[in-house]
């Protein structure tokens, strides 16, 4: 009896440590004209009053995930990315002693199934399918073996990048941060080992981008760290972590896919602009 006891204790604690780590899905999402956070069960969105980085609860209010559509799934103040990440990305190159960061504007921010715009005086652009780490507390000079207690989960990124401004430009802001360059989505995950997950990108069918997070030069934790040293990230800003192998040019037209494991896909098919291009007169 004592041995049947013993065993069913064990059980439980394992099953409660499984529970504990098993993954969730959040979501943001439209519904009746109205926006709100919720988690994915199977096909059911459930609401939360709030941003789950934010203390939201369960309003016990609950909707059929065919009936919503979904928005980006967070609402950054900053969005901080990573250049330069995977050593098949930077070929030849020397990895660089710190990490190369730029930044993309909020506004650049579109959700899964929104179109990435081809800008009409855009030549050349590109696809970067990432990783993207959303911070669940605020972080300031945050020491590299606490960093991971700052994020709340993960989700999928595509940095676009119009490679001719960004030779062209003095920096990247144009060619990394128009609207649209940025899609987000479908949806944030907990529980994960975040930092090997197998990453896929495909144009049109065709997986062009492939290799594991595992991979990363500056993983998750110095990241978070190395960031938080010289700019305070706030419950809900992004980190984009960085694109594996080559990068190739995409036209409209054309459906970009990025696949993580464990996560989902991230889809977006790019569309022409509607306005020609104009740039306005220096006097």
């Amino acid at each position: 009896m004592k041995k049947f006891q013993w065993c069913a204790t064990i059980l439980m604690l394992v099953t409660a440590t499984y529970a504990v780590a098993a993954p969730v899905k959040y979501v943001r999402y439209e519904t009746q004209g109205k926006s709100a956070y919720g988690t994915l069960e199977g096909e059911t969105v459930r609401e939360l009053s709030a941003a789950p980085w934010l203390d939201g609860k369960p309003t016990g209010k609950s909707t059929k995930f065919a009936n919503v559509k979904l928005l980006a799934p967070a609402e950054p103040t900053k969005v901080v990315c990573a250049g330069l990440n995977y050593k098949s990305h930077i070929g030849q190159q020397q990895v660089a002693k710190y990490v190369g960061l730029f930044s993309k504007p909020p506004t650049a921010i579109v959700a899964n199934e929104v179109g990435i715009v081809y800008p009409a005086d855009a030549t050349n652009l590109h696809f970067e399918g990432e990783l993207v780490v959303v911070i669940g507390k605020t972080a300031s000079k945050v020491k590299r073996e606490d960093a991971l207690n700052y994020v709340f989960g993960v989700t999928i990124g595509n940095d676009v990048s119009e490679r001719a401004w960004q030779r062209e430009d003095l920096q990247w802001y144009r060619a990394k941060g128009s609207d649209t360059f940025g899609p987000l989505g479908p949806w944030i995950v907990t529980g994960l080992n975040y930092q090997d997950l197998l990453l896929e990108t495909r144009v049109n069918g065709k997986t062009l981008q492939s290799q594991r997070t595992k991979d990363l030069i500056f993983d998750i934790p110095y990241l978070v760290s190395y960031i938080s040293q010289y700019v305070t990230l706030v419950p809900g800003d992004v980190i984009y972590t960085g694109t594996p192998g080559t990068t190739s040019a995409i036209k409209p037209g054309d459906v970009v896919e990025v696949e993580i494991e464990n996560i989902g896909v991230l889809r977006n098919k790019v569309v022409k602009a509607n306005a020609p291009a104009y740039l306005p007169p220096m006097q």
